[in-house]
């Protein structure tokens, strides 16, 4: 009887890498690496560590599992069930976006603002609207002075996701999740620092999207209308009725947003100049502006 295969770890990389070279998946031999690194409850670099090491039948059965999946071009996250966002490992799947490096960047630009205002205290509030998976209001409940934040979101079960994020990765800290479109979710109150990664994508950049962003992760977290700007117009026109003097307004935003997005904080006439930051890539990524 003919003896089935025997895999090493670095033999499926390399098969696996030719496989989703040719259904052109980009970077091939790292979402090779990174999907059995996964699979086998390593770190990526550890493979090489046991690259002679054998595959279990068991361990081939799920990784092909696997494999069939992210040929579909279904994102590493979501198979993996986890995503890394700064100081977090939160649990990800179709329900919420997928947490990205850009958003690391409006967290941190949020955490600098903070630390000079409350003398290492925690003193101030925050609003989180649009919280998705959850990652800006707990993470800026674990790293900062707030001694409250308010996670909301419009879509039910995604805020039932960031709750379970909260549980799973920081119980403890200080986060209350609400659901509501925008400003409803909040009624009247005031807060130190308004935050938001709403959805920016204009209808017209959807082709020229990934088959893992636009055929997996929700289109409401994504899709803005014609120009981007269809949450963010509302979200601006609210900011300053819920800022306490002197707060902080802080958005991420497309790459050639920046500019618009100015205009429409200048508009509103409450806020001091709006500055506009990049991204790791350079690119505009975070408007800040202070409430007059």
């Amino acid at each position: 009887m003919t003896q089935p295969r025997r895999w090493t770890v670095v033999e499926m990389i390399r098969s696996t890498a030719e496989y989703l070279a040719g259904r052109s998946v980009h970077n091939a031999r790292l979402n090779a690496e990174l999907l059995l690194a996964g699979m086998l409850g390593l770190k990526r670099l550890d493979l090489y560590l046991q690259h002679d090491r054998p595959l279990t039948p068991d361990e081939l059965d799920e990784f092909r599992s696997r494999l069939r999946r992210r040929a579909r071009r279904e994102p590493l996250q979501y198979i993996d069930g986890t995503a890394a966002f700064r100081d977090l490992v939160l649990r990800v799947d179709r329900r919420v976006l997928i947490p990205r490096p850009e958003t690391e960047v409006l967290v941190q630009r949020v955490l600098d603002w903070a630390a000079g205002r409350a003398a290492g205290e925690r003193s101030l509030s925050a609003v989180d609207l649009g919280t998705g998976s959850g990652a800006i209001a707990i993470s800026l409940a674990v790293e900062g002075p707030f001694a409250r934040v308010v996670a909301t979101d419009v879509d039910r079960d995604t805020l039932r996701a960031a709750r379970e994020n909260h549980a799973h990765a920081a119980p403890h800290a200080p986060v209350e999740f609400r659901p509501g479109d925008l400003w409803e979710a909040v009624g009247g109150e005031r807060f130190d620092v308004v935050v938001s990664n709403p959805p920016y994508i204009g209808e017209g950049e959807r082709a020229s999207l990934d088959p893992e962003v636009v055929d997996w992760e929700p289109a409401g977290a994504l899709f803005a209308g014609a120009d981007g700007l269809r949450v963010i117009r509302p979200l601006i026109a609210g900011a300053a009725d819920h800022l306490l003097q002197g707060g902080l307004l802080a958005l991420e935003i497309g790459a050639g947003q920046g500019a618009a997005v100015s205009r429409l904080i200048e508009s509103t006439n409450a806020f001091g100049p709006a500055r506009v930051l990049p991204d790791l890539a350079g690119r505009d990524r975070v408007v800040l502006a202070e409430r007059r």
